[in-house]
């Protein structure tokens, strides 16, 4: 384990001090600061994967760890320096959450405040052996999901799902998620679960622990497989595109549906709105031996030579349904950002209509439980006259997950789906045809 100070693993959670501080402080996603972080780098492989695990556990708890800081403060309504709040949430995860060692969680810990903070160590060391011995106290006292979700989620969940989900998919969030692989078309699912340790899940993505990096595992460098979250796998399927058949895929990058609809043989063309990411899916392609016809323009604007039989859109959303794998997600939406992303989805549908050939086939999903961003946008959709109507899914195209089915016949994944085998994103699908 690296050093970097007098106290074995300071160096991983100054790492993850820099994680924690480039979300919450900057507002950057978790995943953008682990892919420009230069501390993880340095880092042996173990540290890093500690450094990051304990960054989005911090984050994940982000409302819970501040009730626990305040709870143990002789002033709750004295104020703390926000570097410091950030090491004391950091220790309380450790503590609370992570079940590290105590000596090794408050130690290390305490070494985080450097500089200007070095008067305060005193008081850290204080707060932090407070939180060891008043552990059992603290988690009665306070309900970690709950506490963890903002207001204005928690409150429209109840609505749409009930209290009794609501909690349910809040807990789910606190969870750390598996990691699904779609396996390209082909290749044998129980002999590359056996060569992953993976589980094949019941719609057939593997399913495996994480743990390590991803390009170290068997199979990622001849392109046999690709990480696809198993409920982000699921609107290809439901398209039914085959080989030959002229395909749009909209808001493409980073291209893992662009990926299973050309490994079943389609024509596809994949346009996103952005060169950055659109190189990704291209790299992506390379890696894995498959190709698409690639466009870098506004979905909005952009029109196809002539309209095809399938297109899929993958509507920017809020990603609320992908809080267990970007839990920054919690900290940086709020209610008016999806009511803004909900008349973007309406202006995209609309063009993925005007895309469609008659009798011709359109899944749009989001990434997002919001209701707005699902149901209400498809339903408002039909209503202003969209020439469409919905081809139901029915229970043997998503085998174990016929319960997420609605009574319109679009798909509906929560997080708290799947709970015994670590959960699945939520998502919602609808399928539609052109008349």
């Amino acid at each position: 384990m690296s050093d970097g100070g007098a106290h074995a693993g300071v160096a991983a959670r100054f790492a993850a001090l820099g994680l924690i501080e480039a979300v919450v402080a900057r507002g950057r996603p978790l995943d953008e600061a682990v892919d420009q972080a230069g501390a993880l780098d340095k880092l042996e492989p173990r540290d890093r994967a500690f450094a990051h695990a304990l960054a989005a556990a911090t984050i994940r708890a982000w409302g819970f760890l501040h009730c626990v800081v305040d709870a143990c403060l002789a002033r709750p309504d004295g104020h703390l320096p926000d570097r410091l709040r950030m090491i004391l949430a950091l220790g309380a995860a450790q503590l609370l959450i992570m079940n590290v060692p105590p000596h090794a969680a408050v130690g290390a810990t305490v070494d985080l405040a450097d500089g200007a903070l070095v008067r305060l160590r005193g008081l850290t060391n204080a707060l932090l052996r407070r939180m060891d011995r008043e552990r059992e106290a603290l988690l009665k006292q306070f309900n970690r999901p709950r506490n963890s979700t903002p207001d204005w989620l928690w409150a429209g969940w109840a609505q749409a799902y009930g209290e009794v989900v609501t909690a349910q998919i809040a807990a789910a969030h606190q969870l750390e998620p598996p990691l699904d692989l779609t396996l390209k078309p082909g290749l044998d699912a129980g002999l590359w679960a056996e060569r992953l340790g993976a589980q094949v899940m019941p719609t057939g993505s593997l399913r495996l622990a994480q743990g390590g990096r991803v390009a170290d595992l068997p199979g990622y460098a001849e392109g046999a497989w690709w990480v696809q979250d198993a409920a982000a796998a699921l609107p290809a399927r439901l398209l039914g595109a085959g080989a030959g058949d002229g395909v749009i895929d909209l808001c493409a990058a980073p291209g893992g549906k662009t990926a299973q609809l050309s490994a079943s043989g389609a024509r596809v063309t994949a346009v996103d709105q952005a060169r950055g990411r659109m190189d990704r899916l291209e790299g992506n392609l390379a890696r894995l031996g498959l190709s698409a016809t690639s466009v870098v323009a506004d979905v909005a604007k952009w029109r196809p030579e002539a309209r095809v039989p399938y297109v899929l859109l993958d509507a920017p959303c809020s990603a609320t349904g992908t809080l267990r794998r970007n839990p920054d997600i919690a900290l940086h939406r709020d209610a008016e950002e999806v009511r803004a992303l909900a008349k973007v989805q309406a202006r995209l549908f609309r063009a993925a209509v005007e895309m469609l050939a008659p009798g011709g086939t359109l899944v749009v999903c989001t990434c997002s439980i919001e209701p707005r961003e699902g149901p209400e946008m498809v339903d408002a959709m039909l209503a202003a006259g969209a020439p469409l109507k919905r081809r139901p899914i029915a229970p043997g195209e998503v085998p174990g997950l016929a319960d997420a089915i609605t009574p319109k016949g679009d798909l509906r994944t929560l997080p708290s789906h799947w709970a015994q085998a670590g959960g699945i994103d939520g998502f919602f699908i609808s399928r539609l045809t052109r008349s």
